[in-house]
C-alpha cells in the first residue's frame, strides 16, 4: 500500500497562521498537512488559502513549543511525520524523498535529514546512526520525522523547548536521545528535504533559559558526571 505522510506544522498567534498561508505547501499525494495553531482568540479567522483538503488545522490554548509539537502527533494518523516550522519552504520532490527514505530503510524508526538556509548548516556527507553521533553534529526539529506508531508514547519533553517555564531550548536533542534509550533506530540521511527562510532558533542568542536547557541535557546524556 502506498506510504501516507503527515507534515506537523507548530505556529503561534495570527502572524504565524498567516506565515503558514505564504508556505505555498504544495498538493501531493499521500501527504497531509497538520497545523497545530496555537492562540488565545480561538474565534480567528483561518486564511481562505488555507481551506484545503489536505490540511488540517487544530487550535490549541497551552503554550510551549514542545506542548505545540505533541498536539500535532496527537492528530496525526499518517505512516509517518515530519516536524515542521510555519517559515519553511517545500516542494513535492523533497516531501517524497522522505516518503522514500522510510521506504528504502524498513528498519528505521526516525530519521534525520537537513535543510538549506542563510544560516548555512554543516551537515556530514555520509548517513549514520544517531547512536554513534558524529562529532560537532546536532539536530534540529525540522529535520525530523518519524513511523508514527513505531515511537509508541515517545513525545516532546515539554520542560524542554521555546516557552518553556525554565529550559528554552534542547527538547529535539533530548527527543532523539530518549527515542535512542527506547531501542528506536535513529539515522541521519544527507538529504535536503525544505529550505529555512530565516535563521533557525537553533542559533538563538544564550539566554539564561537556553544555558540551563543545555546543562540539563547534559545531565539527562550523563547523569553520573554532569557536575564534572
Amino acid at each position: 500500500c502506498n506510504m501516507t505522510l503527515d507534515v506537523l506544522i507548530c505556529t503561534l498567534g495570527t502572524d504565524g497562521i498567516d506565515r503558514v498561508a505564504t508556505m505555498n505547501l504544495p498538493i501531493v499525494s499521500n501527504v497531509n498537512y497538520i497545523v497545530s495553531w496555537q492562540l488565545q482568540d480561538t474565534n480567528a479567522l483561518i486564511p481562505t488559502s488555507l481551506l484545503r483538503d489536505d490540511i488540517k488545522i487544530h487550535k490549541t490554548q497551552p503554550k510551549g513549543l514542545s506542548i505545540n509539537r505533541n498536539n500535532a502527533i496527537a492528530h496525526s494518523s499518517a505512516d509517518i511525520c515530519l516536524i515542521a516550522d510555519d517559515d519553511l519552504i517545500y516542494t513535492a520532490e523533497q516531501l517524497l524523498s522522505v516518503i522514500d527514505t522510510f521506504k528504502e530503510n524498513p528498519d528505521i524508526d526516525i530519521a534525520t535529514f537537513q535543510y538549506s538556509g542563510d544560516d548555512n548548516k554543516q551537515y556530514p556527507d555520509t548517513s549514520f546512526n544517531l547512536a554513534n553521533k558524529k562529532k560537532g553534529y546536532y539536530v534540529s526539529s525540522v529535520e525530523i520525522a518519524f513511523r508514527r506508531e513505531r515511537i509508541g508514547d515517545l513525545r516532546f519533553n515539554e520542560h524542554f523547548g521555546l516557552g518553556a517555564p525554565l529550559l528554552n531550548a534542547c527538547e529535539e536533542e533530548v527527543f532523539i536521545h530518549q527515542a535512542i534509550c527506547h531501542g528506536l533506530r535513529c539515522q541521519f540521511f544527507p538529504i535536503t528535504i525544505t529550505h529555512h527562510q530565516e535563521e533557525t532558533t537553533g542559533n538563538r542568542t544564550l539566554s539564561p533559559g537556553v544555558l540551563m536547557a543545555q546543562g540539563a541535557y547534559i545531565y539527562i546524556i550523563y547523569p553520573s558526571t554532569a557536575l564534572l
